[in-house]
């Protein structure tokens, strides 16, 4: 009688793991959850890729730094020359106190006009 309770026992309980993870499985299978995992691999790769390219640039920034003052120790150059200020003020300037307008065009764009 016990090695049948046993055994009873034993199967059920194989039984219950068994459709647990077979249900689990079929979750993991539906379009809904494929599409999910896709998408969070896809922004995974997204952001490792934005993180190296970062690093990259980061990279090649410093190195061009670090060559340009090289060169400008060899040539004896003491400061790379930049816009003057008031150059830069003044076109800001005469760009905010002559605005251009455009004024409105003779036709309409409605193509359903003529018809």
């Amino acid at each position: 009688m016990f090695r049948r309770t046993f055994w009873f026992t034993t199967g059920v309980a194989a039984g219950v793991w068994a459709t647990t993870k077979v249900n689990r499985r079929i979750r993991q299978l539906t379009p809904e959850s494929l599409a999910a995992t896709a998408a969070n691999k896809a922004l995974e790769t997204g952001q490792r890729l934005k993180d190296r390219a970062v690093g990259f640039a980061t990279d090649v920034r410093d190195n061009m730094a670090q060559r340009e003052a090289e060169l400008q120790e060899a040539l004896g150059i003491e400061e790379a020359p930049g816009l003057p200020a008031p150059r830069r003020l003044a076109a800001i300037e005469n760009n905010r106190s002559n605005p251009k307008y455009i004024e409105a065009p003779m036709y309409s764009y409605n193509r359903n006009e003529d018809h």
